[in-house]
């Protein structure tokens, strides 16, 4: 799938927060500028949140109240395995809100397996490109729709 702009990419957002329940984990994977965060608001958009969503760079974790409650964590400033026991990361995954990772690759050995990755790249610079991946069947629709 692709986007060419900012909107098209939130847009993106709203429609895949219908196929997320609580307990669900997204992994956004992609350079800087590939458009990670416009993919989360627009999730957090469909998920009724009313709160303005902007890249936790700095304090690593923000949680949002919508219909499903969300935590929005983004680890390019990852300093290691202690900042993540510092924000009580194994608590986000209580099953009772979606867990939205930007950077996942800074803790690759503390993601869960029951996840679904979402690869975002440019092709040119207009044009983003938008893959949904994932083994498990409990993510086969989102990745089939």
């Amino acid at each position: 799938m692709t986007t060419t702009s900012p909107e098209q990419t939130q847009a993106l957002g709203r429609r895949l927060s219908a196929l997320l329940a609580a307990g669900d984990t997204v992994c956004l994977w992609g350079e800087l500028g590939a458009g990670k965060t416009c993919l989360v608001q627009g999730i957090c958009q469909g998920l009724a949140v009313a709160q303005d969503v902007v890249s936790p760079s700095f304090t690593l974790v923000n949680e949002y109240e919508g219909t499903v409650p969300v935590a929005h964590l983004d680890f390019y400033r990852l300093k290691g395995e202690v900042d993540l026991e510092q924000l009580g990361y194994d608590d986000l995954f209580d099953g009772k809100r979606i867990v939205l990772i930007e950077w996942p690759e800074r803790a690759s050995g503390a993601l869960p397996r029951e996840r679904l990755d979402v690869r975002m790249r440019w092709i040119d610079d207009r044009t983003r490109e938008i893959e949904f991946m994932s083994d498990l069947k409990k993510y086969a629709e989102i990745v089939e729709k």
